[in-house]
């Protein structure tokens, strides 16, 4: 399998036909679930799936390490490559990862203006014309309307298409009768699609909570395998 196959091939393809196209470009979307379910993992294969079609990539983190963020790259293409049989998946891997970009932030220290700062001098200054942005572990609640507005007005001025992870905390009950997660309820008008990941003792279970449609919680026909975190369809 080459490059072309695999981007054809992937299951991204099925949550973007369930989406009507995909998130599209000046849009936000959020990927929501408690700690350690695999929101990072699901970011790096739509990270992936966007760089193997030649679409630019910045990925911003928290972390305090970069190379636990290039290491979940190598992790996630080293599965695809397996399971996919993709043919000379280092040569690939080479090629795709010159048009990707990490950012590494300390949360304590910075806010959302001048995230979108940096990002605007990386994409315009810098001359790194990326077509997605992830934003990987920002807390949402410190953020606020005001602060997700600011990603949804950055995200139309530079026509990006920008996801977003976003850590629930621990206490039950997590999501409302519609699966809302309760601690999103107040800056879901900001937010044009969200996606949920619960663990059911089998696999991730990825639901559509809301979309350009509206509320409604919707089996997005996806999951995440417990053991290699890839997205699968089923």
């Amino acid at each position: 399998m080459v490059k072309e196959e695999l981007v054809k091939r992937s299951p991204l393809r099925t949550l973007e036909k369930v989406l009507d196209g995909g998130l599209g470009k000046g849009n936000i979307g959020v990927i929501a679930s408690k700690k350690g379910i695999g929101k990072t993992a699901f970011l790096v294969h739509i990270a992936t799936d966007k760089l193997c079609s030649d679409n630019p990539v910045i990925h911003v983190s928290f972390s305090k390490r970069t190379d636990h963020i290039i290491s979940w790259y190598d992790d996630i293409f080293n599965e695809i490559s397996k399971t996919k049989n993709l043919e000379n998946a280092i040569d690939i891997y080479e090629e795709i990862i010159r048009k990707r970009v990490i950012m590494n932030f300390n949360q304590q220290d910075i806010d959302v203006p001048r995230i979108l700062s940096s990002l605007e001098a990386m994409i315009t200054s810098g001359n790194f014309k990326a077509g997605t942005v992830i934003i990987d572990g920002l807390k949402i609640d410190e953020a606020g309307e005001k602060g997700l507005k600011a990603i949804k007005e950055f995200a139309k001025k530079l026509n990006l298409e920008i996801w977003i992870s976003a850590s629930l905390k621990i206490d039950d009950p997590v999501f409302s009768e519609k699966g809302i997660p309760y601690e999103l309820e107040n800056v879901l008008d900001c937010i044009d699609v969200l996606l949920t990941l619960q663990y059911d003792n089998q696999k991730i279970r990825m639901d559509i909570v809301k979309d350009q449609d509206g509320i409604g919680v919707v089996n997005s026909q996806l999951s995440l395998d417990p053991k290699t975190l890839l997205i699968d369809e089923g």
